[in-house]
């Protein structure tokens, strides 16, 4: 791809802050303004896909990135590794409602008010490596949550566990009523 087929990038002014849209990666950085803060950054990432029958789109998946603890060195201070991964999880057309159902259990703590995942990932030094982390932790939980969990069988107990069950009851009763009044 020559320089002439390099197309620019968009920016789109909002509310809040700007848009930046590149069209030859399809990614969108967005900048809001917080009142009395500095702008903070979101990135936009393309579609993902988790199963063949499963592809997020790009406006369910936001990144943010900011500054890690941990290793690193003089590296902690200087750049943002660290990478929060929100996935629009309750207002995703792409996921069957049992999905979404059993997908909440399954993230827990991770499940905001709003029904969005969010993971916050700070396990290596890089940026990139930290981002894959974040993907692939959320492509396994829909991929868990797709699974239909297999219907328990009621069984009937067997003859020794009745047994042993009623005679448990016998003691205790026993010890129960030696609990009583004595009587003269």
């Amino acid at each position: 791809m020559g320089q002439a087929d390099l197309k620019q990038p968009l920016i789109r002014f909002t509310q809040g802050g700007y848009v930046l849209t590149d069209p030859n990666s399809e990614i969108q950085i967005r900048a809001t303004h917080t009142r009395g803060g500095p702008f903070s950054w979101a990135t936009y990432v393309g579609a993902m896909k988790v199963t063949n029958t499963i592809t997020l789109a790009d406006w369910e998946l936001t990144e943010s990135f900011a500054r890690s603890s941990g290793p690193g060195g003089q590296n902690v201070n200087k750049v943002s590794t660290a990478v929060e991964l929100r996935f629009e999880a309750e207002r995703s057309p792409n996921l069957p409602a049992s999905v979404k159902v059993r997908l909440k259990r399954i993230a827990g703590q991770k499940w905001t008010k709003e029904g969005a995942i969010v993971l916050f990932v700070q396990d290596t030094r890089s940026q990139a490596r930290n981002r894959d982390i974040a993907r692939e932790r959320l492509a396994e939980m829909i991929k868990k949550a797709t699974q239909v969990p297999k219907r328990r069988q009621a069984t009937k107990p067997t003859y020794g566990s009745v047994k042993r069950r009623l005679e448990g009851k016998k003691v205790r009763g026993e010890v129960k009523r030696l609990r009583g009044k004595v009587e003269e």
